[in-house]
């Protein structure tokens, strides 16, 4: 639509130079309009514009539902959607770029129903694509029928004759509601204030720099806003991380709807502390815990600490590259059916897996803690995903994050409960006899911790925990703040909160632009080298088929780029298989050159100032 491209307009309704440094973002109308109604409804909403608003937008027009699930894929600067009165079914465009983003709608096909149903399965199917849009109906359907229909899916409803001006503050509404940060705007408006210190923190306000003559450096390097920011306050507008009532707790709720958790948590000590916080709070002495060998360390201190009875899972080797990959469910399910036999069912307590791994090998955590809670349904669910954070922003990568999948365990149970004999569920993963859950007897337990500054915006350290337990104010609520006031510091870095806090809103708001950015530019790097005739000769980046065994590639997917055979599909590999490979991960084979990892990962830092980090004999 070349409307798309318009600038944002003044009240006066001309387009404004959106290099007035206002965030930009388009609102996506679906309607079935002739080309004078929607230059009307452009119309109106510019003159509804104000210089005082935080935000500028413009509106793209789409006639039918197929176009809006395309344009909110492909047009990443889409934050709201106006769902109105009547618009087709099918797109008249048949480019096959453009039909590549349909593929979402044979997974998760729509009746091809009309008016109000419609949009409400619409709306459903946006929030499944990209679930921070804000959605609004527009309609004429008698209000009876529409309170009967909508659900959760929908901000508001608007009826035809409503103004403008309504719908225009609305979305500013709801794109604040993301946008706002609590922590760092309160912290940014303390740092402000003219304030005196008289216990404790010289550096604070820059004092022990700027009135002697040997740490000015320090100050001049980083700046003012750092150090008038650097206070041990609980109070004047600030909060305490311990024990949150303020803006620290209002961020980490919003950093809860971001992820999808129902509790989120800050750490400003790493994953490493955050995986030690969850399993105190949850094992006691005695407990057993199912842990993949080649965990993180953090995790076998923690199960020390803990006191629990480790039983360790082996991980499927890849010998040729001196690397392991991920655990089997055969693996778990063996252990687990052994413990059952001895009579020791009852004593087991967590599942510890990593997901993704560092060479980005990714679990179907779905698919797992369904096999696990048919055998064990009241088993707790420890997903370390230090190195996918932003996973949750992809509509492909969400389907194999831990609180993503939680949410749909937990929608069928719930299913399951108004419908207790369902027709007989069938295993995405080449199993005839999906498991069949009680929901009276399964409890949803699961714990994902992410190393946010690894993956998103924010200073070292800092990490997130995210709760989806259904027993957590019942049974461990005080045993995970007390183990949360064990392992933090009363003196903790405000900046590395207020960085999450901001990291939180990022990823709101651009999380998807930034994601799909990647994968692109991983995809160009594959396709480089394998096309390359010389860095061909010496470097192979390593495929699917390289990384994971048949057995666990039901899909058959055996690379992502190929020099003869061009792309595979993702989709098909996400959607089936047992384990798949992050596509954002590159890894290379070296072998060729004669160097081994190690060297390798010197050179190019001391010779080319290129850092990486993961190794191997040969990749």
């Amino acid at each position: 639509d070349p409307a798309a491209r318009v600038q944002p307009a003044h009240s006066n309704g001309r387009a404004p130079d959106r290099r007035d440094g206002r965030p930009y973002f388009a609102l996506l109308a679906v309607d079935g309009l002739d080309t004078s109604d929607r230059q009307d409804i452009r119309k109106g909403l510019r003159h509804c514009r104000r210089e005082t608003d935080e935000f500028v937008y413009e509106i793209v027009t789409v006639p039918t539902l197929e176009d809006a699930v395309i344009a909110v894929q492909f047009n990443w600067s889409i934050q709201a959607v106006f769902l109105r009165y009547n618009y087709s079914f099918k797109t008249p465009h048949e480019h096959p770029m453009l039909r590549r983003y349909l593929q979402v709608m044979a997974r998760e096909p729509l009746s091809v129903s009309f008016g109000l149903q419609r949009s409400v399965e619409l709306g459903s199917l946006l929030r499944r694509l990209r679930p921070e849009l804000d959605l609004f109906l527009v309609t004429d359907a008698p209000l009876e029928r529409v309170a009967g229909s909508l659900g959760t899916d929908f901000r508001r409803v608007f009826y035809r004759l409503e103004q403008y001006m309504e719908q225009h503050l609305s979305v500013l509404k709801w794109v604040r509601a993301r946008y706002q940060a609590p922590f760092f705007e309160a912290l940014r408006r303390f740092s402000a204030k003219p304030t005196g210190v008289f216990h404790a923190l010289p550096i604070a306000r820059g004092k022990s720099m700027t009135s002697g003559h040997w740490a000015r450096d320090l100050f001049e390097f980083y700046g003012p806003n750092i150090f008038m920011a650097e206070t041990s306050a609980t109070s004047g507008g600030l909060d305490s991380l311990l024990q949150p009532k303020g803006p620290i707790k209002k961020a980490q709720d919003l950093a809860a709807r971001a992820f999808g958790a129902r509790q989120s948590f800050f750490v400003t000590n790493g994953t490493s502390t955050a995986n030690k916080i969850v399993s105190q709070a949850l094992i006691e002495p005695g407990d057993i815990v199912l842990v993949d060998r080649d965990c993180h360390k953090s995790h076998h201190y923690a199960l020390v600490l803990a006191g629990a009875m480790p039983v360790y899972l082996d991980s499927y080797a890849l010998p040729e590259y001196s690397m392991y990959g991920a655990v089997p469910i055969s693996e778990i399910e063996r252990h687990l059916l052994d413990l059952k036999a001895a009579g020791k069912l009852d004593r087991v307590r967590m599942l510890i897996l990593t997901n993704c791994t560092f060479d980005g090998i990714t679990y179907d955590p779905e698919f797992v803690m369904e096999r696990v809670l048919a055998i064990k349904p009241d088993m707790i669910f420890l997903w370390d995903e230090a190195w996918f954070a932003y996973a949750r922003f992809s509509p492909m990568l969400r389907r194999r994050t831990a609180m993503d999948a939680a949410a749909r365990i937990r929608k069928r149970l719930r299913a399951a409960r108004k419908n207790p004999r369902p027709s007989a569920p069938t295993d995405q993963h080449g199993s005839s006899d999906r498991p069949t859950l009680d929901p009276d007897r399964v409890r949803i337990r699961v714990y994902a911790t992410q190393s946010t500054h690894k993956t998103l915006t924010s200073l070292r350290q800092g990490s997130m925990i995210h709760v989806f337990d259904d027993d957590f104010e019942q049974k461990s609520a005080d045993s995970f703040h007390e183990a949360f006031m064990t392992h933090t510091s009363t003196s903790p870095n405000y900046q590395i909160v207020a960085s999450m806090d901001v990291g939180r809103r990022q990823v709101e708001l651009e999380g998807f632009e930034m994601v799909e950015q990647t994968m692109g530019l991983a995809m160009t790097l594959r396709q480089r080298i394998s096309e390359h005739p010389d860095l061909a000769r010496f470097f192979t980046v390593l495929r699917p088929k390289d990384m994971i065994p048949e057995d666990y590639r039901r899909s058959g997917v055996k690379f992502y780029y190929d020099s003869e055979r061009g792309w595979g599909t993702l989709d098909d590999a996400y959607e089936n298989d047992q384990f798949v490979l992050d596509p954002t991960r590159v890894t290379l084979c070296i072998g060729a050159t004669g160097v081994d990892g190690d060297s390798f990962r010197h050179l190019l830092m001391d010779k080319y100032d290129i850092q990486i980090n993961k190794t191997s004999r040969n990749t």
